[in-house]
């Protein structure tokens, strides 16, 4: 099948673009995963990427912040352009990258200690000088959580519910400080209270962060984004971006006629 992009050929370096790619590919071996994905991601929005599986949703979404490199076999070319330099030049640390961008993962991972630790341990290993008792309590409150662990904090993380895990990761993620938080299918774990609760944090955390999100969930992004990009597979088995703009706009009134039968059920 011959898919066709409806995304625009040029790249913004407006100062409203939080990270953009440039013509990046993506590689497992010899196999290419995505293939020339070109977007720009505004600041302080949320942007969905949505897509069938195995489009390379996930590839993208690590590509920004360089997660993919702890994958043995992966390697990318192009450019992800993040704070005006390259974010895969051989001087930037990927380190320093993951601190600016920080990453949340599809099922709860909080480490096997108490609260407050879960919150204090990055923050420490990233030289935070400040007093921890008050960014624990601002990470938490900010995650939506302090009200129901603050008399707690000494708990595992790991007593938690699933839900409140997940807003330990994101208040974890929210300590070191990051410009940009990338979330890869939060809430596909969670029953559909707590997956709201995440979805209402989404909206709050705007404000402050520039969020990605990666959701098989299309009401789900329909409400919360403000942007959606939609990957499918090209005759290659590539994924490539097919269309990305406003959600409204790609939800109501599709440029792409791949874009209209995804979002209408007829494939994926």
């Amino acid at each position: 099948m011959k898919v066709k992009s409806s995304q625009s050929s040029t790249v913004s370096t407006d100062s409203k673009v939080a990270i953009e790619a440039r013509h990046l590919n993506i590689y497992y071996h010899d196999f290419m995963a995505v293939k020339d994905v070109n977007i720009s991601i505004e600041r302080q929005k949320i942007t969905a990427i949505i897509g069938p599986s195995g489009c390379g949703k996930s590839t993208v979404l690590r590509s920004f912040n360089r997660m993919n490199e702890l994958v043995p076999t992966a390697r990318a070319n192009g450019e992800v352009i993040f704070r005006g330099q390259n974010i895969y030049e051989p001087e930037i640390d990927p380190v320093e990258v993951r601190r600016r961008i920080g990453m949340v993962f599809q099922k709860p991972n909080p480490f096997p200690k108490s609260i407050y630790e879960n919150i204090a341990w990055g923050a420490r290993i990233n030289g935070f000088k400040g007093d921890m008792d008050e960014l624990v309590e601002e990470s938490l409150f900010q995650a939506a959580l302090w009200d129901e662990v603050k008399d707690k904090l000494h708990q595992s993380g790991l007593s938690l519910s699933g839900g409140q895990q997940q807003r330990l990761c994101i208040a974890r993620a929210i300590a070191i400080r990051p410009e940009i938080i990338l979330m890869d299918e939060p809430a596909s774990s969670l029953d559909p209270i707590a997956t709201l609760k995440i979805e209402e944090l989404m909206h709050d955390l705007v404000v402050n962060y520039t969020i990605i999100i990666v959701t098989h969930n299309m009401q789900q992004a329909a409400r919360v984004s403000d942007f959606t990009a939609f990957f499918m597979i090209n005759e290659e088995r590539a994924g490539i971006l097919v269309e990305y703009g406003p959600t409204n706009q790609l939800f109501t009134n599709p440029r792409n006629k791949h874009t209209e039968d995804y979002i209408t059920g007829r494939f994926g």
